[in-house]
This record gives structure tokens, sequence and C-alpha cells, in this order.
């Protein structure tokens, strides 16, 4: 709202009556019909202009340049004061006090937030750091001028539609004439009245590929990059429009087991933030941590130190899913477009500033071309002028009157009208009359003739450039990539991210007891009955001796009822959990038996296991993480009728369903004891596990590269392009390295073929055949030197190599070997045998033309007909370098 609305107002208020003794006048009431309509009025009026004002004139970016009004005022100012040197914030935010009329603390603001996106501004001076949330020194302390890039894509006073300032004493720019997309690439955030705007900041040169294949006609994507790094999921980015989201995630690495490091934080975190989250994560007891140390400078470090024996990989997911290390940032591409705010998609900002950028140029190339033309036309007039003596003429130096004189001139010039762009004017002869004498007799026809030729020439140039105006435009932006693109990197890494369960990785901090007698379940009965322990977000599942069952939230303390037979924390989706069972149906019924799991079911809501007669009861009950299938026998109630009173029964030939499922009938007659003879082994075979690339983790849903089913005892070999190989287990929470060269399940008998580098002598290429050995701590099967280079590896059985010589041995022929009659097989540690001392060009792997007897066995397929993909096996396949 103006200031001269305010002053209106403050008049209208000072006007109204003022209470006298004497006078008739009576209070308003508040019900009175003129106060309602006053009050409406000001709703729609003042409140409306307010609105509006801080929409337009405040909050939101301007589409043509990508710049709120303070950000463009700053700039303009900085444009004014410009000579090349450092000026003092303090002077420029008062001198853009010019043109704003806000106070300069609001500028000093947007002065210091534009510096730090270090793009349009080159600061000197302690300008704060965006990582560790320090602020800026004071602004008399700090200096600031215009960058390179903002001196040569921001400002064109030709080009530039001007204003009257606030107060009328000055001019300003509507929008400033920027031609790039700086809107995307700085990124926005202002909230406003009713609607706020977040758009998030781009990659330089990921813009300038952009904007070439928008003129080209070509498809394109943009995705966020942001100065602090990390890693983001843009598979909900839609395209930076309102609805969509980003999930950012901070850089986390193991430095060793027990200890982790944070190297990258999430767009709008500071080191202190992300800190103050973790604390918080600890205090709730969600992850054990012993301490955490900032050793934040020029670069982020923050170390976080876990409890003795406390998985490293378990914690890095909790710090995912219980701190700020990852949060999900809603984008709103809101902009202001003929005075009207208008939400777009980041292509759209894309398209409209690429085409205005296109205008811009055009724009300018015809005031070149003017100015251009004017030059040439005044050259062409003075050279006559001077050529042809007409500054000598007796008639000139006669005339007794300037018009006279300029008619006189004019004449002369007439013959020569064709020759020039455009027509003589009065203007153009009095022009030439101020020319000095010393000016006519330097005069030289050649350089003459040689500067209209150059002015020609430009003239083409430009005419050919306004003739292929698009052409131009995409050398505009690759220009533009090519001078300032190195200076921005991509910092932000593209990947998909893996759903963490909370349930999963939430540490197991409390301990779950229960109270039979009184029927009670918590984790403050620390006096009674211990049951496991669990997480404050766990749910517990609860077998009754009825053959009622439910799950309830955990809790201090909750009544769950009396009769219970079995309490656990409960795990969704869990197939692996077989709960193996015998119940009566009814008092005198008959004995079932029933294997079943229980992968999901509606908290607080009653089930039943068996068939819901009344007086049933559980008889026999085992849960068993593994589907684990144990050996009973039954010893029958003696009657005459029974011939055997008893009898043993295997649950591993019981099928597993569901949990509804009657079972099959054990026995109809009177049991008097169940007892365990056997404890048996899992009945659900071995683990199929599949590794996705994506996203560096290991699954039991048949995403990814299939490894193969494995048994408890079996373990996975992992080979990085250093060399460096590993085992490890099967479990889901393991995190692997990008570095990947090899991952496999691990088979000790099979042969490796290597083909290195070796710079332990003098680079000489070797070949080794070698076998990996079981081993949790790295190892390098390339040796210690960390210069030797790996050429291939392949895990074919009889594999060929050839070898193509270069340089001064280019004219030698190339060498083909078998690898197995060339060098046996020996320890990862050998060296191996050296293949030539010849100067080598490349060396390749062959077709093998021999197979061993008999091919690995394919994988086998799902039980729900998923079929293995035959490319993810890597029985033989070559890895190159």
């Amino acid at each position: 709202m103006s200031e001269d609305t305010f002053d209106k107002d403050e008049k209208e208020m000072a006007n109204l009556p003022e209470k006298e003794e004497h006078s008739d006048y009576k209070p308003v009431s508040t019900t009175d019909e003129a106060v309602k309509h006053q009050l409406s009025g000001m709703y729609q009026n003042w409140f409306l202009d307010y609105a509006s004002y801080v929409i337009l004139e405040r909050a939101v970016p301007h589409i043509n340049d990508g710049l709120k009004p303070v950000q463009r005022r700053i700039l303009h100012s900085m444009k004014r004061l410009d000579d090349g040197r450092y000026n003092k914030v303090a002077n420029i935010v008062g001198h853009t006090m010019q043109f704003h009329p806000h106070g300069d603390a609001s500028i000093g603001d947007a002065l210091v937030q534009l510096g730090q996106k270090d793009l349009l501004i080159d600061c000197q001076g302690n300008w704060g750091n965006i990582l560790t949330g320090d602020s800026a020194a004071a602004p008399r302390y700090i200096e600031a001028r215009l960058s390179k890039f903002a001196l040569d894509v921001v400002f064109n006073p030709k080009t530039t539609e001007w204003q009257a300032s606030y107060d009328g004493r000055n001019r300003e720019p509507v929008t400033l004439p920027v031609k790039f997309p700086l809107l995307l690439a700085q990124g926005v955030e202002g909230i406003a009245v009713g609607l706020s705007s977040k758009i998030l900041p781009h990659n330089f040169n990921e813009l300038c590929d952009a904007a070439i294949a928008y003129l080209h006609g070509e498809e394109f994507q943009l995705y966020p990059d942001f100065q602090t790094g990390g890693s983001i999921d843009v598979s909900r980015y839609n395209d930076g429009e309102r609805g969509g989201v980003v999930r950012v995630r901070a850089k986390i690495s193991k430095i060793d087991n027990k200890t982790l490091c944070i190297s990258e934080i999430p767009y709008g975190k500071t080191t202190s933030s992300l800190i103050d989250s973790i604390l918080k994560a600890i205090e709730k007891g969600k992850i054990k941590v012993r301490k955490v140390d900032d050793n934040t400078a020029g670069k982020v470090e923050i170390l976080v130190h876990l409890t003795p024996g406390v998985s490293s990989d378990k914690t890095l997911d909790a710090l995912y899913a219980f701190t700020d290390c990852e949060v999900n940032i809603s984008p709103n591409c809101c902009v202001i477009d003929n005075k009207k705010p208008h939400f777009l998609s980041v292509s759209k900002v894309l398209k409209k500033s690429v085409d205005n950028t296109l205008a811009l140029l055009r724009k300018e190339l015809e005031i070149q071309r003017d100015e251009t033309l004017e030059t040439l036309h005044f050259a062409s007039l003075e050279k006559i002028f001077i050529e042809e003596g007409i500054y000598k003429d007796k008639q000139f130096e006669r005339a007794d009157s300037m018009d006279a004189a300029c008619e006189h001139i004019d004449e002369r010039l007439t013959p020569y009208y064709p020759q020039f762009v455009r027509e003589v004017t009065k203007e153009d002869i009095l022009r030439l009359m101020e020319i000095k004498m010393a000016r006519i007799l330097k005069f030289n026809k050649d350089k003459a003739d040689e500067f209209i030729a150059r002015l020609k020439a430009e003239l083409e140039e430009i005419d050919n450039h306004l003739a292929h105006i698009t052409e131009y435009t995409i050398d505009w932006y690759q220009c533009l990539k090519e001078k300032y693109g190195k200076n921005f990197p991509r910092r932000t890494e593209i990947r998909n991210f893996d759903t963490i369960v909370a349930t999963k990785v939430a540490e197991a901090n409390e301990k779950l007891y229960i109270n039979r007698e009184e029927g009670f379940i918590g984790t403050g009965l620390k006096k009674d009955e211990y049951v496991c322990n669990c997480s404050d977000i766990d749910d517990v599942i609860i077998f009754y001796k009825d053959g009622k069952y439910k799950i309830v939230r955990v809790s201090d303390k909750l009544f769950v009822g009396k009769n219970i037979l079995y309490v656990n924390v409960f795990k969704k989706n869990d197939k692996r959990t077989i709960y193996n069972v015998i119940y009566r149906d009814g008092k005198e019924g008959y004995y079932y038996i029933k294997r079943f799991n229980v992968t999901s079911i509606i908290r607080d809501r009653e089930y039943d296991v068996t068939q819901g007669t009344p007086g049933s009861k559980i008889v026999y009950f085992t849960a068993n993480p593994n589907g684990e299938a144990e050996v009973i026998r039954v010893v029958l109630r003696p009657t005459p009728r029974i011939k055997k009173p008893t009898f043993e029964r295997d649950f591993s030939t019981i099928n597993i369903k569901g949990k509804q499922s009657m079972g099959n009938l054990l026995t109809k007659a009177e049991v008097h004891k169940i007892s365990l003879k056997q404890r048996g082994g899992s009945t659900l075979g071995g683990r199929k596990v599949w590794f996705d690339h994506d996203v560096l983790r290991l699954n039991y849903d048949g995403r990814g590269q299939y490894l193969g089913e494995f048994q408890s005892e079996d373990s996975i070999l992992v080979v990085h392009k250093n060399g460096e190989f590993y085992t490890t287990n099967f479990d889901l929470s393991n995190h692997y390295d990008p570095e990947i060269l090899c991952i496999e399940k691990f088979n000790p008998d099979k042969v490796w073929t290597a083909v290195l580098y070796d710079a332990d002598q003098q680079n000489y290429p070797y070949l080794k055949r070698f076998t990996f050995e079981a081993t949790t701590k790295k190892q390098n099967f390339l040796g210690d030197n960390k210069h030797t280079q790996l050429i291939l590896l392949t895990c074919q059985v009889y594999p060929r190599i050839q070898v193509d010589f270069g340089g001064h041995d280019s004219f030698r022929e190339a060498l083909i070997l078998e690898a197995s009659d060339f060098v046996g097989v020996k320890s990862f540690k050998a060296k191996g045998k050296r293949l030539t001392t010849y100067t080598v060009g490349q060396i390749t792997e062959l077709e093998p033309t021999r197979m061993p007897e008999s091919e690995p066995e394919e994988p086998e397929k799902e039980e729900d007909g998923m079929e293995e993909d035959e490319s993810q096996e890597d029985d033989g396949q070559m890895k190159l370098f």
C-alpha cells in the first residue's frame, strides 16, 4: 500500500466528528449500516491494494528478468556506480534507497543473498556462509561490484524500458534486459498475500543446453542443482509446477564402522540446523550416536561417532529417516507476467526466457544496424564534401546567411544522392559545416574508402544475423557456456532413492514388557516380564489362548486383556515369519493343524486363528522367523478304542496358507499332551536376492540384477573398478559404493582372469588368473601400488586375449593367446605373467574357442511366474576399461 493511501486514510479519520457536550451528536453503534459499509469498503479496497502491491512489487519475481523489484533496483544502482572497482556495500545500499522505499535493512539483506548466489555480484570480504548459516559482516566492512557475467548479460540502456522512481526524481528500469534464464539459474523464494513462489536453482550449463535444444526444436528436461551439493530424487519433480516434490539428501560416507561423515547438506539447510535435527533424534532415541563433531570450514565436514555395537549401515538409513539429512521440497513456480501472477512450469519459464532473449538480441542488432547506417551515411557525406571541395566553393564562401550556405551545399550534393543510404537533411548539412579544418587537411581518401567498406561489411554481417536470428541466438548461448560454464559444474547428483521404512531403521531404544496377570503390555512396566527390544514407532502383535490375535502400537502402558499366549514386534509384509498352530475347534471339537503368516492387518481389529466356534483354544503355538518346521509328538488321552495313543507329525508336510484358513485335521480324539520332538529347518528355501544398480541396494523384490538364491552361509562378492574386493552378507541394510565393477554370489572356486598395467614393473602389461577369497576387509587384487591400472577383468573359463601393438612397434602382428595356457591359476596376490615388453596400443578379449563341459545352472523362476533377465547374468562377461 502506498504512503499516499495511508495519508489519505489518516485525513479521513481526522475528519470524523468529535463528541461535544452541546451538540446533538450520538455515538454510532457498531451495528450501524454506515459502519458496516465503511468496513466492507476498507476490506474491498485497502486490503486488495495491499495484496496487489506485495505480489507485484515485493515478493514475486518478474518472468522477463527473473528479479524481484529490490534485486532489480540493487543491480541498477550498482550499474550506475560501476567504474570497475569495488564499492562499499553501505554505499550501494544508500544509493539504492533512491529507488527502493523500504529502508536499508531489506536492501542489505537482499544484496547479501544475491552475492551468496555467486553469479551476478563479485564479492570481497566476509559475506557469510551458506553452509554454516553464518551472517555477513556489517555493510561498512564488505565490498561488491558487478561480475563480468552480469555486465555481459543483464544491462543494455538502449533496450531498457524505463519508468519514474517512487518519488519521481529518478528513473528506473521496468525490467532489466536480461539475456539469460536468470530466474532458473538463481532460484527464488518469496511469500506474498495469498500465494507464494519457490523456484529451485538449476545448473548454468544445463540451462544453456536446454535453451539451445529449444531453439533447435528438440525436447529437453531441467532438474535442480544446489550450491550445497547433496543428491536429489526428481522422480516427482513435475517440471517445477505446483504439486511436485523433490527429495534431497545429504552426502554421507562411512569413514569406518564407528564413524560417519556428512560432507554435503540438503538445500535450505545449514550445518547448525542439521546437527540440531540429529541431536533431537538422539534425544528421542531414534538413533544411537556417541557424539557429533562439526569440522566445517571451507567444506562441510560433520562427523557422527556411533555408539559401540551399533550398525553403521542402519544408522545411515536412520539419519535419512529421522533427521534433516533428507528433506522434501515442494517447488511452486509462480512469476509475474503482464502484471499478473502466473503458475508455470520450469520448461515454460525457460521457453519464455529464450524467446525474450531472441527478441532482445534482434532489437540490439536492429539498433546496431541503425547506428551503423548513420555512421556510413555521414562517412559518405564527409568523403564527398571534402573530395569535391564543396567546403571551398566561392558561392559557399560568399553566402550571406546560413540558409544560403546550406542550400548551396545541398545543391552540390544532389548528384550524389543515389550513393547515400538515406535522404540528406538540413541537420546533416549543418554537421558537415562543423567539420574542423584540421580534420579536412588530414583527410585520406584511401582510409575513408577502407572505413566505408568496413561499415558495409558490418552491415552485411548484421543483416545476416537478423536473417538467421535463431542461429545467432544459439551461438550466443554457446559462447556464454564456453566463457562461464567451467565455473558452474553440477554439484547435486541426480539419482533414485529407495524408500526407507522408518520402523526398519528405528533404533530399538525401548524394552517391551508384559504383565500377564493384569493384562498390560508396555515399555514402562520395567518390573514385569521382559519380551524384547523395540522402538517407540513399532507395532506389536498379540496372540491369545482362545485363538484371537491383533496388533497394537507400542506405548508406555496399554491394557490388552488377559490370557496372552504370545507377544512380539510385528513386521509388516513379512512373509518369512511363519506361525505353526494346533487348535481345538470348540470345547469338544476336533483338533486342527495349520501354518500361516500375517503380512498386514488393520491395527486394533481382532482376528481369529480358529474357526470362531465358542470355546475354541490354541493347544500348540510356535513363531518361526525363517519358516522353520518342527516335528511334534502328540499323546492322546487313553481310551479303549485308541490303538495308537502316540504319533508324530512333521509341520513341514503342512502347506503354508492364509491366516483365515481352517487348517488340516490333526485328530478327532482327545489330546493329552503335545511336545516338541525335533527342531526343523526352514521350509521356505533360500533367499532370492537382487541388486538394484539405481539405488545401490539389495532387495528381495525382483528389482535389478539377479544375484542368486542364498542360504544362510552364502555371501556376496563385490569388486570395485580400482581393484578392491570384499565379501558381504545379503542383508538389505548393506550399502555399496557406486564404483562397482562386479557384484555377484560368491563362488570360491570361480577362476578370474585380469589384464593390468603394473606400475611396479614400468607399466608393462601383465596377465594373471586367480580366485577371490572370502574376506570382509577390503583387499586389492591389483597390488599395493595405487597407480596400477586394470585393463580388463573376465570370468570366462577359457578366455582369449588379443594384444595390438602401437607406437614404434605398431608394425608387429597382433599377439593372440589362450589365457589358461599362458599362466596358471594362483593367489590373487600374485603379480601374474608379463605379456610383452613392446609398446602396447590396445588389449581386448576375443570370443573363446572352447567352452566348459557343463554350463552354470540358470536361476530358477519365481513361483509367481516372474522370469529372470538373462542379460543380467555375467558368467563369462568381460569388464573393459
